[in-house]
């Protein structure tokens, strides 16, 4: 593992949420896409991450995402 390959695992979330269509109309349904595809990712790729690094990885990616649309906790 190595803070490049976290990098591609961002840059595969962003592209799998601007590969859905359509565009969502608000902030939450956007958010919930961001959501679905961590979650996706997570699933299919856990195996090869050591315990909770892409999980936290992904946490915080969200969190920034929430940050970003102006959503609270």
């Amino acid at each position: 593992m190595t803070i490049r390959s976290l990098a591609e695992v961002g840059i595969r979330l962003e592209k799998a949420v601007l590969a859905l269509p359509p565009e969502p109309d608000s902030a939450p349904a956007r958010y919930e896409r961001y959501e679905a595809m961590a979650i996706a990712i997570l699933d299919s790729e856990h195996m090869e991450w050591p315990d909770g690094v892409l999980e936290a990885f992904l946490l915080q990616r969200l969190a920034i995402k929430r940050t970003e649309l102006s959503l609270k906790d």
